[in-house]
């Protein structure tokens, strides 16, 4: 008889830059990784109320595991900029939503996102434009009677430094605010211009994968 973790676990993103960023990082230690539009569902986004990474995470994990009857790994990440008070944080995806509302091309809202971090930081020297990217992620199972099980749950964080406009954005290996984000310790390099390797090794996403992967392995027999 096989169990939920006998077969692909869900990942619980429709962002195929993720996706494929996932299946690298797990695949590479044996675990196979299916996203959302290779299950031919119909399925209802839950609606992220959390306040924290971590809370969100397990909102969107516990929501499409109860959809699909299968084990689900979600994450949700951001970016926290000291000199904003930790913004955009939580709001990370959505950050410019008010200047510019609608169903937007994600290269646009990624655009406009960046955008806007960059003007509330216009006044801000380098050394006051320390940030980081938290991954929040969680792995939740089916068990009876329709209910769910959270099997792990992991962070990880990537420190760096906003670059200033001129000189950023560069890059084209990354998404959402990496051509943005100089990497410590030498802050020569955005992450979107990081290889894969690298940046699987270095990033927050990477980080909590791979703890994600070592509980999985501690969890099977």
């Amino acid at each position: 008889m096989t169990g939920p973790l006998d077969q692909p676990i869900v990942l619980a993103s429709g962002n195929p830059k993720k996706l494929a960023e996932m299946r690298e990082i797990l695949g590479a230690i044996g675990l196979e990784i299916v996203g959302l539009n290779d299950l031919n569902l119909d399925l209802v986004e839950p609606e992220e109320t959390g306040t924290t990474f971590a809370e969100n995470a397990r909102i969107k994990a516990v929501g499409y595991a109860e959809q699909t009857g299968r084990a689900c790994l979600a994450d949700d990440s951001g970016l926290v900029v000291d000199a904003l008070g930790g913004e955009p944080g939580v709001y990370s995806a959505r950050y410019s939503e008010d200047e510019h509302p609608g169903d937007l091309q994600r290269v646009d809202r990624d655009r406009f996102n960046n955008e806007k971090l960059l003007r509330k930081l216009a006044d801000r020297r380098v050394e006051e434009r320390t940030a980081r990217f938290i991954c929040a992620m969680c792995l939740v199972t089916p068990v009876a009677d329709k209910s769910t099980q959270i099997l792990a749950e992991t962070q990880g964080t990537f420190e760096g430094v906003i670059g200033l406009p001129g000189d950023v954005p560069r890059g084209s290996n990354g998404f959402g605010y990496d051509p943005l984000f100089l990497v410590k310790p030498d802050l020569t390099r955005t992450s979107a211009e990081l290889s894969p390797s690298e940046k699987h090794t270095l990033s927050h996403r990477g980080f909590a994968a791979r703890a994600i992967a070592e509980k999985l392995h501690a969890l099977k027999p």
